[in-house]
């Protein structure tokens, strides 16, 4: 698997969404990181834990549903957690890479 070395660096190349609107996906990732996300976990080489303000809850299902649309190997689950919600991304080992990039922008951006 590759991945594009676009503005985002992160996007697998089996992902479906078209070529010119990924970059707007990639900014909407990193706009959700800055103003929701409040920790990052990695619990697992294919797992990615983000908590993120209850009140994001539903920008982060959106985008969820969104990106599960074009990258159908990405599965997102929500949950209580005591400071919010936990947003669980896991991913097929074939794709770690994609996570391991994700965990990077999620982490930079992270308050």
């Amino acid at each position: 698997m590759t991945m594009n070395v676009g503005p985002g660096g992160w996007v697998p190349d089996s992902c479906t969404l078209p070529t010119a609107a990924q970059p707007v996906r990639v900014a909407e990732f990193d706009r959700f990181f800055i103003d929701a996300v409040r920790r990052v976990d990695r619990p697992g080489h294919t797992r990615l834990d983000l908590f993120i303000d209850g009140d994001s809850e539903h920008l982060g299902r959106d985008l969820a549903a969104r990106e599960t649309s074009c990258c159908s190997f990405f599965t997102f689950t929500f949950e209580p957690a005591d400071d919010g919600v936990a947003m669980h991304i896991d991913v097929p080992v074939a794709h770690a890479a994609v996570l391991d990039a994700l965990q990077i922008r999620a982490e930079g951006a992270a308050r």
